[in-house]
């Protein structure tokens, strides 16, 4: 789930006086760096905890109602608006479903059946997804060779880690079908989003507040319908949903963003290559997950194929202002 934010004009500013001093990082980039990739790598880990306890769709309500709260609490911190026009407040509405709504639930539904590890596998192969559909839907961005062998070596990984050669034997094909569906639904709802929400004059920090928002109304409206009201709510799963909707859908965005401010788009994307892996760790020391040669091998090879499909830089490659939003579980 992400927004970057629409491009505003720069105010003019008064040359004859000092430049003022960048805004000193209460922590180091690496850090927070860091920080982002194990919050969003132990994230399927936490899917996982949540759905031993609620629904999925529970899961996905409660994760998107803590984010929510986190980044309303931000925004009324830095006096952020809300968008006005109604015309961007439907964007976003087909934004929260393809970029929260639809692959948070797809991922919590998955991982009734599959392993942590592999859903977190299954989320390394939206920059594959991405490049296939930015071919169709985007006419500025042209394949190169390094590209499609990317996307060649990439689909070569996913059918290592599937175990293609034995026939996809002892796979849940349901829940690995979701869990690919919900790294599709990501770069899906970044071309939405880049061709509708491009220069709308609202922040980066309003603009995915509002997108929260409106995935929370979405699951609210859903749960009531899909789902019976549970039992109670047991200690593990609650505190595994609040910290995946907090940690990972609230602070995670707004380190994401000060990454990009600081560093550029191009090393923070970086961290979407760790995410894996360290899902795969978590998964296997924490839930005693079992995996075979061919889950770390393949998913090597689908993090190879990724970095080729994304080796060519474009300014005009972001979704809005230079940010290409980051795909996580």
């Amino acid at each position: 789930m992400s927004v970057s934010a629409a491009s505003r004009p720069t105010p003019a500013t008064d040359t004859s006086l000092p430049a003022p001093p960048p805004r000193r990082r209460a922590f180091d980039w690496r850090i927070r760096f860091a920080a982002l990739s194990l919050i969003w790598g132990f994230s399927f880990l936490l899917i996982k905890v949540g759905t031993d306890g609620f629904a999925p769709f529970q899961v996905t309500f409660g994760r998107l109602l803590s984010g929510t709260a986190v980044l309303a609490l931000a925004m009324a911190v830095r006096r952020e608006r809300l968008p006005r026009s109604g015309r961007t407040w439907g964007h976003l509405f087909v934004a929260a479903f393809f970029l929260n709504a639809l692959p948070f639930s797809l991922f919590a539904y998955a991982e009734l059946t599959i392993p942590s590890t592999l859903a977190g596998i299954c989320n390394a192969t939206s920059p594959l997804w991405g490049m296939a559909l930015s071919l169709v839907a985007l006419s500025e961005d042209r394949p190169t060779r390094r590209r499609v062998a990317g996307l060649g070596l990439g689909f070569i990984g996913v059918l290592t880690v599937l175990g293609a050669w034995q026939g996809f034997s002892g796979l849940d094909v349901t829940g690995t079908a979701m869990a690919l569906l919900a790294s599709l639904s990501y770069p899906v709802g970044w071309i939405y989003v880049r061709r509708t929400l491009a220069r709308t004059g609202s922040s980066t920090l309003a603009l995915t507040g509002s997108q929260l928002f409106l995935g929370t109304v979405q699951l609210a409206l859903v749960v009531p319908v899909f789902t019976p009201v549970p039992d109670g709510f047991p200690l593990l799963p609650t505190l595994a949903v609040a910290a995946l909707g907090a940690l990972g859908t609230g602070l995670a965005v707004l380190l994401q963003y000060g990454l990009v401010e600081e560093v550029g788009p191009t090393t923070a994307q970086m961290v979407t290559y760790f995410i894996p892996v360290i899902a795969t760790v978590a998964g296997v020391t924490l839930l005693g997950e079992q995996v075979s040669w061919n889950t770390p091998v393949g998913a090597l090879v689908v993090l190879a194929g990724a970095a080729l499909t994304q080796s060519r830089a474009r300014s005009s490659g972001s979704t809005l202002t230079g940010v290409r939003p980051l795909s996580r579980g």
